[in-house]
């Protein structure tokens, strides 16, 4: 495994660095998180293998936030629990001193539902199992909690004061947990947050995402005899055809950077009865709040056209809403110093066997096998990625950095059964351990070096622009804890 040397001023985030191999030539502190991750490997990857099995969709992850917090607890960690009215919500805290800075670390656990996967090569679900974890949150999960007992370690160690905290936050497939965290103040006086991702390499961009705002649409008629009774009924699912129809004309007159999704999830139960209920669910995506926010209105406007025309009448229930990421360029600079630490990823015979058996499943072109050995250039490109996440709404209240690495075999995609499938084994334990490595590593250099945590912070405001106010895309709706259900 390749290694690097950190450059000598770590704070002035320097691009320089010489190659050198051998676990000798690391400096200090990756010399310390390396052989802390050799200690604490094992249970690390219990805990991740334990949230790949258990698989809890949205708002719905009791066993999942609760072994989480279990790990904590008996890291010294203070725990609370059911932030901002939503039950597997929690902050867990170490603190040492009463100086130094309060570090951030973010931690998902949700599974999607419908990609139910063993961790074969091949396509097969598990039985009387619907969900799994196609985004690799059970790593992310594991991960992080590892890189956060990491950290409280090495303040105990070298007497640094400072403060870790842990946020356990559910439902980030579609439920916005984190936006709601943030709006109940959970990271009001955090100074840095800390964040990755599972993915198919190793990369530290600093990448915007797209905002993003979704909400079910529910049209009422009149029911009535399809046959015997037509003039009496009025139909629902017109309603809902209508708006859809509407929907797409729209598309040709929203911005190149617009994206419209819908499903309809209610038409109906029997083509004999004009249907008296319907529903149409609909995600708007932009490049930031406020390029979305008239595109969306004018959704809400064809869908109250749709019930006038239809004789129908129609209510709409914001389901979630996130803002786009708000990109750091120091915290990335130093997360992508952290990382070239440790390297890239080996495959061991077998590992590299699966990854065959997979790649020829895997979707993303341009990649391949051998990539996870890598870590990417480092890009300062602020270009969004096409998606959305609720941490966007975090790097708006506080300075975010964040990074993937390769816990899928090369040219996987998201939200698939070949990432639920890697996620199960060692392929996705290794990309995780890197990432637990890297978020400690850049952890310490930021209590180590307060002039890195201002300069963040710098960049923070500057980017956020003064005349800036914070506004949830989901407005004061409650968290909408059923909505898996």
């Amino acid at each position: 495994m390749v290694r690097r040397t950190l450059p000598a001023l770590i704070f002035a985030i320097s691009v320089a660095t010489a190659d050198a191999s051998g676990p000798e030539s690391l400096p200090e502190d990756a010399s310390w998180v390396s052989s802390q991750s050799e200690q604490m490997k094992s249970q690390a990857i219990e805990l991740a293998d334990h949230l790949w099995s258990l698989a809890e969709v949205g708002y719905q992850e009791t066993l999942s936030s609760a072994a989480i917090q279990a790990q904590l607890k008996a890291a010294g960690f203070r725990i609370e629990e059911g932030i901002a009215d939503i039950p597997t919500a929690f902050v867990a805290t170490f603190k040492k001193g009463r100086g130094g800075p309060t570090i951030g670390l973010l931690a998902e656990m949700d599974a999607l539902p419908g990609v139910s996967q063993k961790a074969v090569p091949y396509h097969s679900p598990i039985e009387k199992q619907n969900a799994g974890h196609a985004c690799g949150h059970h790593l992310f999960g594991a991960g992080s909690t590892t890189a956060a007992v990491m950290l409280s370690r090495w303040l105990q160690e070298t007497d640094t004061d400072g403060e870790i905290r842990l946020y356990g936050t559910p439902a980030e497939e579609g439920g916005s947990g984190k936006v709601y965290m943030v709006r109940a103040g959970a990271f009001e006086d955090t100074d840095i947050v800390l964040q990755w991702h599972p993915g198919d390499q190793n990369e530290a961009h600093p990448q915007s995402s797209l905002a993003n705002k979704s909400a079910k649409f529910r049209f009422k008629g009149i029911a009535s005899h399809a046959a015997a009774a037509p003039e009496h009924g009025r139909s629902a699912l017109d309603g809902v055809e209508a708006m859809n129809f509407m929907v797409n004309m729209l598309r040709e007159h929203v911005p190149d950077s617009t994206r419209i999704h819908y499903v309809i999830t209610n038409g109906g139960m029997a083509p004999n009865v004009v249907p008296a209920n319907a529903e149409v669910f609909y995600y708007v995506r932009d490049r930031s709040a406020a390029d979305l926010e008239p595109v969306w209105s004018r959704v809400e406007e064809i869908a109250r056209s749709a019930a006038q025309g239809t004789g129908t009448e129609v209510e709409w229930e914001v389901i979630h809403g996130n803002h786009s990421l708000l990109p750091n360029q120091t915290l990335n600079r130093l997360i992508d110093s952290s990382m070239r630490q440790f390297g890239g990823i080996q495959y061991s015979t077998d590992e590299l066997e699966f990854a065959k058996n997979l790649e020829g499943l895997t979707h993303r072109p341009g990649r391949q096998i051998g990539d996870q050995e890598n870590i990417v250039d480092y890009n300062p490109s602020e270009a969004p990625f096409p998606g959305s996440t609720d941490v966007g709404d975090v790097s708006w209240n506080v300075p975010t950095g964040g990074f993937t690495t390769a816990t899928w075999v090369p040219g996987t995609s998201a939200h698939t059964w070949q990432a639920v499938a890697a996620g199960g084994t060692s392929i996705g334990h290794k990309g995780m351990l890197l990432a637990a490595e890297t978020l400690a590593l850049t952890g310490i250099q930021l209590l180590k070096y307060p002039e890195l945590v201002e300069q963040a912070k710098q960049e923070f405001s500057q980017k956020r622009g003064e005349s800036f106010e914070y506004i949830p895309l989901l407005g004061n709706r409650k968290p909408p804890l059923d909505y898996r259900k």
